[in-house]
């Protein structure tokens, strides 16, 4: 499964698709929500997150483990460095690797201070590229002291992520390079809103293959945007992305008009950007906050 999952990424066109488990015991209303909609037969995977903002989830390895088990798809499990030390975070990819979870998607992850659960404290024995050598260590058949595994991993394929723009490209680039010199097979870029960033992101990555003799492919964050509220606080609030003044302008002026125009414009916009994409560079990482209708109505 993953093999071919990975073939595809390096080779072929590769669409995923993110989902964001829930403050519940079950996963499965959301994994039938995605049959229901047939979005499997859509994408070439997918993945889950692993309790962003420090707000409490179900666990991203089993939901990861369950859409597998559902739906055939490879999909990557997302670990964040601020919930568990080295030991915890070897011991979860040893089972998750029996487990057939061996996509990895390496975070520091969000800060504790912005949990709803009082007290937590935040781990953060290091940044997301321990998370790839801890990976790259295991698949050596070793664990971080050295020590033989009685039983080897199955590969474990690891995935970092890069803001998607930065007013210091120096800055971003340096970054960049450095998760690809720590061992990821990919790096998934935060939203992109338009194609001219998007080819810097693609000649950054070139470059630091080039610098670490790597094959790290970069894969293109993708957020539809439906509301003008949406497009203010991602480019106001969010670091590491940038929504060009048109689109605001755009859905301003619709907004005047419709919450139902508003929506039409966004979409369209969303829609002709994704075309637009997948044409300059068909590997699509497509987030929408599990608007799983709104991820088909782009998809179809």
């Amino acid at each position: 499964m993953f093999e071919t999952f990975i073939e595809k990424l390096r080779n072929g066109t590769y669409i995923t698709l993110e989902t964001t488990p829930s403050r519940s015991a079950q996963f499965t209303p959301t994994i039938e929500k995605i049959a229901t909609l047939g979005l499997d037969k859509l994408v070439d995977g997918f993945s889950t997150t692993d309790n962003p903002l420090a707000k409490l989830k179900y666990n991203a390895l089993f939901a990861a483990m369950k859409l597998q088990d559902r739906f055939g798809l490879p999909t990557l499990a997302t670990m964040s460095m601020r919930d568990r030390n080295r030991i915890a975070l070897q011991s979860d990819l040893l089972g998750a690797n029996e487990s057939g979870v061996r996509a990895v998607l390496a975070l520091t992850g969000d800060s504790a201070h912005y949990s709803d659960q009082p007290h937590a404290k935040g781990v953060f024995e290091g940044n997301s590229n321990l998370l790839l050598d801890i990976i790259t260590t295991l698949n050596r058949g070793v664990d971080m002291a050295d020590q033989k595994l009685l039983a080897p991993v199955q590969p474990i394929y690891p995935f970092a992520v890069i803001d998607a723009y930065a007013k210091n490209s120096a800055a971003l680039q340096k970054k960049l390079s450095k998760k690809v010199s720590h061992g990821a097979v990919a790096i998934i870029s935060q939203p992109v809103y338009d194609l001219e960033n998007a080819r810097k992101l693609l000649t950054m990555t070139n470059e630091a293959n080039i610098e670490h003799h790597a094959n790290c492919v970069l894969i293109l964050g993708y957020f539809p945007i439906t509301k003008l509220r949406t497009a203010r606080f991602l480019d106001e609030n969010v670091p590491g992305i940038h929504v060009p003044h048109s689109w605001v302008e755009a859905l301003e002026a619709a907004a005047k008009i419709s919450p139902e125009e508003e929506y039409r414009v966004g979409f369209e916009l969303s829609k002709n950007l994704f075309e637009e994409l997948k044409a300059l560079h068909p590997k699509i990482h497509i987030m929408t906050a599990n608007q799983f209708e709104l991820a088909k109505a782009i998809l179809s």
